[in-house]
């Protein structure tokens, strides 16, 4: 008896350390038994009274307290059983012929007490046996201390400072087959594997002091070199690719404009070193970024409504930004890596299969990353709690812009201002617009083609002084527009580029020249003899109107009375900005003006024939403001690149008594500028790096019911939000005689201001809240304003 449990016991210990597919002899030994038990009994479980059945209350298995005891003994033997695999399953190889003894003698105890029985108990569990045995057959890399220890190892730690451990483990437990991505990392159920994954995948618990730490995946980078504008666009026309037609639109955007890019970039580089050398600094070039470019909107999951409207007068602004976009990185000489769909995008950022639960392992691998709205929460998505970690590397492309009481979830929530977008909690100066809209976000712009000296003599010589053009591809937006139109035929041949498909669209008149839906080039040539270009209205701060001015016509546009918000027109509903929009082209008017623009109100008959008479008069050359240059584009972006960092974030400044007061000498760190009412930073007064520098601060205290925005912009200046921290303290109340009568620190997107009737000030408590567009009827706002260069407002005259 006692040679035959040996050879037993040896059979056993070479079947589990010598034979794999052990684990399909223990599935086959439950799949036997439910089939035996199954036909064995199977007319007995068709009984019809609940008594009949022999598993019931009343039978002798489970009736007497003989067979209660039987089971009881059953049920603790397989208990022991589950306790030695279990505690085998987290023992290294080393260790495992010693306890595989222990099982083999377990098994050699357990005695049958009837068929029917050891079936039900095979049934029930071998199943766990199963998995218990695939982990001996895998698990390798826990260190064995003997039963005891190992258990005590994976046990959870209670750790003050990882509250969460706890409950993130019942969480796996109960949920690690959610997601594909668990078992990527290495989660098979066992608590070790929960530990393992919370602590050194997620952060929410202590990292285990057995576990080997220098073996977690590092990502190397290579020494970073210096970014050298480039002059050609081959590799970029590559890499965009043409498998859909925005993409061919993009590049054939990108090779028209390829040459002024390259001038561009010879003459920025010539201008940059000598700069620098002025300053004897070493080098004026930034170091070169690994940059991720996806474009969300252009996505197959995101609708791609775009691509197939290129070729029928659809919406092509958004394409027109994002191609130079990317021309300008390139040229930059920054390293690109372009995403067009969500598998590219999980493939570049090396996202763990699955639902997007899990977050990366490592550091980012790029430095930046433009996207879209769209982008952005295909990101979130897929990219679990690494989207939290690493949303300070995104810059998102926006074209209307987001302000910030839109953009701080919790306070849009309470406050009424969350919208479909917005809500990211983000920096608002992460998104960049395609007009300067408001300084809370950063203007990240487009080019507009330029005109070459002997082109701009041609176009003197061949206008057209009685011809007009009128901005509207899309046949609605000519409708209801018969008696101006009327009107301005009287006096000028009428030209339209509206799309049809066969039949001339019956919104436009007869009289009006329709050509269609027309390429770049001829567009050109029909602006550069028009003396005209017209808007109706819509749509809203597109690029045409500056392309129109650049080849030398005047722009006519509505004057919008009340202007147009989110808060009272239908198309801006739902955008995460309160901004009024005055005219169909805000940034035209205010800042390119006449004579090249003409702002009227098109419901005034006698107005509207007015200003077409003075176009007539009007003698005008063709116009680009430098920010729309490919010159200007690259000087501004390359500043971004080198000096917007929103990934290192700084205490209050003062950094005592939550900024309430100066904490230095002198009492105070700013200075009255003379012959003003306006504040500045004195020189004297050392503070934290900030860009644009503090020297180009003048705070300024707005009337009541006006945003810092229009303060400052009425005292010829540009709203600087990186200011804000700066200007939070009872001394900016102080110089501007505010009368402080209290003082208090909430969150709310109009301070820090003073009540007007009861002269309380208030400081902003939450840095995402700082707002140069916020306004109230019953606050003066501290506004800090900044001086900035002709013709590229997003710059300072230090910022450079």
């Amino acid at each position: 008896m006692i040679a035959v449990n040996t050879e037993c016991i040896t059979m056993v210990r070479r079947c589990l350390l010598t034979f794999k597919p052990f684990r399909i002899f223990v599935a086959g030994i439950g799949f036997f038994s439910l089939c035996f038990l199954m036909t064995s009994l199977g007319g007995q479980f068709s009984a019809k009274r609940l008594g009949d059945a022999p598993f019931s209350i009343r039978t002798e298995v489970l009736g007497g307290l003989e067979s209660r005891g039987v089971l009881r003994k059953i049920s603790d033997m397989l208990e022991i059983i589950m306790k030695r695999i279990d505690t085998l399953s987290k023992l290294s190889n080393s260790s495992e012929s010693q306890r595989l003894e222990e099982l083999s003698s377990a098994l050699h105890r357990f005695q049958p007490v009837g068929l029917v029985e050891r079936i039900q108990a095979i049934a029930q569990n071998v199943s766990d046996m199963a998995v218990r045995m695939e982990q001996i057959l895998k698990k390798t890399n826990i260190p064995g201390r003997g039963r005891d220890g190992v258990i005590s190892q994976c046990e959870v730690p209670k750790d003050p400072g990882y509250p969460d451990c706890a409950n993130k483990v019942d969480w796996m437990r109960a949920r690690w087959t959610s997601d594909p991505c668990y078992a990527f990392y290495g989660v098979d159920g066992s608590e070790c594997s929960f530990l393992i994954y919370l602590s050194e995948v997620e952060w929410f618990c202590p990292p285990l002091a057995w576990r080997n730490q220098s073996s977690h995946l590092t990502i190397s980078r290579l020494p970073k070199r210096q970014a050298f504008l480039r002059s050609d666009l081959a590799l970029l026309l590559e890499q965009v690719g043409s498998g859909k037609e925005s993409l061919s639109f993009m590049r054939r955007r990108m090779r028209r404009l390829a040459a002024q890019w390259a001038a561009a970039a010879r003459r920025l580089d010539e201008r940059l070193r000598s700069q620098y050398r002025e300053q004897k600094r070493v080098s004026c070039h930034t170091l070169s970024k690994k940059i991720l470019v996806h474009v969300g909107f252009l996505t197959e999951e995101s609708g791609d409504v775009f691509s197939p409207k290129v070729l029928k007068g659809g919406p092509l602004g958004e394409m027109v930004q994002w191609a130079d976009i990317l021309s300008t990185l390139h040229v930059l000489g920054h390293n690109l890596r372009i995403s067009l769909s969500v598998k590219e995008l999980q493939g570049s950022l090396g996202v763990p299969p699955g639902r997007g639960s899990c977050p990366l392992i490592g550091p980012l691998p790029f430095d930046l990353i433009y996207t879209d709205y769209h982008g952005l929460q295909q990101m979130k998505q897929h990219m679990g709690l690494s989207f939290r970690q690493h949303r300070c590397h995104i810059r998102v492309i926006d074209t209307f812009g987001t302000e910030p009481a839109y953009n701080h979830e919790e306070y849009a929530t309470v406050h009424g201002y969350r919208t479909n977008w917005g809500y990211w909690n983000l920096n608002c100066k992460q998104y960049m617009t395609m007009f300067p809209h408001t300084p809370d976000n950063s203007f990240m712009g487009f080019v507009t083609e330029e005109v070459n000296q002997t082109a701009r003599m041609n176009i003197q010589k061949d206008k057209v002084n009685n011809m007009a053009v009128v901005y509207g591809k899309e046949a609605n937006m000519w409708k209801g527009k018969e008696k101006l139109l009327t009107i301005l035929h009287h006096y000028m041949d009428i030209h339209g580029t509206v799309y049809y498909e066969a039949q001339r669209p019956p919104e436009v008149p007869a009289f009006v020249r329709n050509h269609g839906l027309l390429p770049q080039n001829e567009l050109q040539q029909l602006l550069r003899k028009a003396k005209l270009f017209m808007g109706f209205g819509f749509p809203y701060e597109g690029p045409a109107p500056l392309e129109a001015i650049a080849n030398g016509c005047i722009f006519l546009q509505p004057k919008f009375d009340p202007p147009r918000s989110s808060l009272n027109h239908e198309f801006f509903r739902g955008k995460p900005t309160s901004r009024e929009v005055s005219s169909q082209h805000p940034y035209a008017e205010q800042y390119i003006s006449k004579p090249h623009v003409i702002t009227v109100d098109l419901n005034n008959s006698q107005e509207f024939e007015a200003a077409v008479r003075d176009v007539l008069k009007a003698k005008v050359e063709p116009f680009i403001p430098y920010e729309f240059t490919c010159e200007g584009m690259l000087e501004r972006v390359n500043a971004y690149i080198q000096h917007q960092d929103f990934c290192h974030h700084s205490g209050p400044f003062p950094a005592i008594n939550e900024s309430k007061s100066w904490p230095g000498n002198p009492p105070s760190p700013f200075l009255q500028l003379s012959n003003s009412t306006a504040l500045i930073w004195a020189p004297n007064i050392s503070a934290p790096a900030c860009w644009p520098p503090l020297s180009a601060l003048q705070l300024l205290l707005s009337p009541e019911a006006l945003s810092c925005v229009k303060t400052c912009q009425d005292a010829g200046l540009i709203c600087e939000p990186a200011f804000f921290p700066f200007i939070n303290n009872m001394e900016a109340f102080n110089g501007l005689n505010a009368h402080c009568e209290s003082l208090e620190s909430e969150k709310n997107h109009v301070y820090p201001a003073v009540h007007v009737d009861r002269r309380e000030c208030f400081l902003q408590k939450e840095p995402l809240l700082f707002s140069c567009a916020g306004i109230s009827g019953k606050h003066q706002r501290l506004c800090p304003c900044r001086d900035f260069l002709h013709g590229q407002v997003a710059l300072c005259r230090d910022c450079l």
